[in-house]
C-alpha cells in the first residue's frame, strides 16, 4: 500500500440517548473531540482539517456549525460542513488525505432530534405542493415500501419482528446505546402502528448523540503503533427524488454504491467478516442487504440474523440522524482492530453502509481491511 492509503485510526462516541437533556450540542461535540485522541499519541494540534456533519433544520438555525467551531477543535484550522450523514463527511476526508494535501483529518457528526419535530423534518424533504400538504413523509414512504416488499416476497410480520428484537438485544449489549426496556418480538408486533404494516419499533429510533472519527494516511497510522484499519473502497449513489418513480422492491442506489466501492477495493464480491448497515426501517435494512449483494432480491431476511451483520445493533434501535453512518464506520473499525481470544479467527474485512433522505434516497458504502 502507498502513502495515499487512508486508515481509521481512532473513534469516540457519546452514549446514544432518546434525549440528552443535561447537555447541549456543544457539550456532546466537545466530549467526542476530547476523547478521540486518547491512546493515539496525537493531539488536536496534529489535525490538518475538521469536517462536521449535522443538520441546520434539526438544529433550528442556519449555518449552525459556526456555533460549534471551538468545540470541534476547528479554531484556525480548515473546516468544512457536510449537510448529510457523517459517512459522507468521512468520504470527503478520505479524498482530502488521498490527494496528498493533508495527513490527518477529524470527522465529527452529531444530532439532537429530541429538540425537533422529526415528522416535520422529514416532510421538509418531499415535494412541497402535492406531497407535503397531504402528509406524505418518512413514515408514509417507509410504510408503502414495506407493503410492496412484503406482498412481493411473502414475508411475514413475525419474521420482521424477530429481526427487530435481535437488533435491540445486540444494542443492549453495547454500552453506548441507552435502552430502558428491551422489547421482544411480541412487543415489536404489539407496538403502535407507525405506517402499516410497520409498527413504531420497526422504524429506526431517533436518538441524541455525537461521534468522532480520526482519519490519517498510512505513514501516520503505522507510526502510532495501532493496528491500521484501511478504507480501501468507497461508493455513493442516490435514488430519484420522486418516490413514485423509484424501482419497486429494491434500492438501486445501494447496488450502485456497492459496485463502486467493491471496484475500488478490488473485491470480487460483497463478502465481509463484519457488516454494519443503516436502515430507516427493518424492511429498508433487508433491501440494503440485498443491494449490497449479500442476498438475492427478496432473500434479505434469510441472512439478517447472521452474527456478522449489525453486531452493534445497527440503526433500528439507535439512529442519531446525521451521525448514524459514521457510527457504523466507527463500530466496524473497532471490530477489526480489537484483539480476539486466542484461537479465534480475527475479522479482516468489513462493509459499512450509511443512508439519508426519505425512504433511504441516498446511500454510501465503504470497504475496510486490516
Amino acid at each position: 500500500m502507498g502513502l495515499s492509503q487512508v486508515a481509521v485510526l481512532a473513534s469516540a462516541q457519546t452514549e446514544l440517548r432518546p434525549a440528552w437533556r443535561d447537555a447541549q450540542h456543544i457539550d456532546l461535540i466537545s466530549s467526542v473531540v476530547a476523547n478521540v485522541f486518547k491512546g493515539t499519541g496525537l493531539t488536536l494540534d496534529d489535525v490538518d482539517f475538521v469536517i462536521d456533519s449535522g443538520s441546520d433544520v434539526l438544529d433550528g438555525r442556519s449555518i449552525s456549525n459556526c456555533g460549534f467551531l471551538g468545540a470541534l477543535g476547528a479554531h484556525h484550522k480548515e473546516e468544512a460542513r457536510v449537510e448529510e450523514d457523517g459517512l459522507w463527511g468521512a468520504l470527503y476526508g478520505v479524498n482530502k488525505i488521498r490527494s496528498g494535501a493533508s495527513s490527518i483529518g477529524l470527522i465529527v457528526a452529531y444530532s439532537k432530534p429530541s429538540e425537533s419535530d422529526i415528522d416535520l423534518y422529514w416532510s421538509a424533504m418531499v415535494e412541497p405542493f402535492y406531497q407535503r400538504p397531504v402528509g406524505f413523509g418518512q413514515k408514509a414512504a417507509l410504510g408503502i415500501q414495506a407493503q410492496r416488499y412484503l406482498a412481493a416476497h411473502g414475508i411475514t410480520d413475525e419474521t420482521l419482528a424477530a429481526i427487530v428484537a435481535k437488533r435491540w438485544a445486540d444494542a443492549a449489549a453495547n454500552s453506548k446505546v441507552a435502552i430502558d426496556t428491551l422489547p421482544d418480538a411480541a412487543a415489536v408486533l404489539a407496538g403502535d402502528e407507525a405506517a402499516w404494516p410497520l409498527t413504531n419499533l420497526m422504524i429506526s429510533r431517533p436518538l441524541d448523540g455525537a461521534v468522532a472519527v480520526l482519519l490519517c494516511n498510512e505513514d501516520v497510522a503505522r507510526r502510532t503503533g495501532r493496528p491500521p484499519v484501511f478504507i480501501t473502497g468507497m461508493g455513493t449513489s442516490l435514488e430519484t427524488h420522486n418516490f413514485a418513480d423509484r424501482s419497486a422492491n429494491r434500492l438501486d442506489s445501494v447496488a450502485a454504491a456497492t459496485r463502486m466501492a467493491l471496484g475500488k477495493a478490488g473485491w470480487d464480491k460483497a463478502a465481509a467478516d463484519v457488516v454494519e448497515t443503516s436502515g430507516s426501517s427493518v424492511v429498508g435494512e433487508l433491501l440494503t442487504l440485498e443491494g449490497l449483494g449479500l442476498a438475492a432480491q427478496g432473500q434479505g431476511a434469510g441472512i439478517a440474523l447472521d452474527p456478522a451483520i449489525n453486531a452493534s445493533g445497527g440503526a433500528l434501535p439507535a439512529d442519531p440522524i446525521m451521525a448514524t453512518g459514521l457510527v457504523r464506520l466507527a463500530e466496524a473499525a473497532k471490530r477489526l482492530s480489537t484483539p480476539v481470544a486466542a484461537g479465534a479467527k480475527a475479522p479482516a474485512t468489513a462493509l459499512v453502509h450509511g443512508t439519508g433522505g426519505v425512504a433511504m434516497q441516498t446511500n454510501c458504502v465503504f470497504t475496510l481491511e486490516v
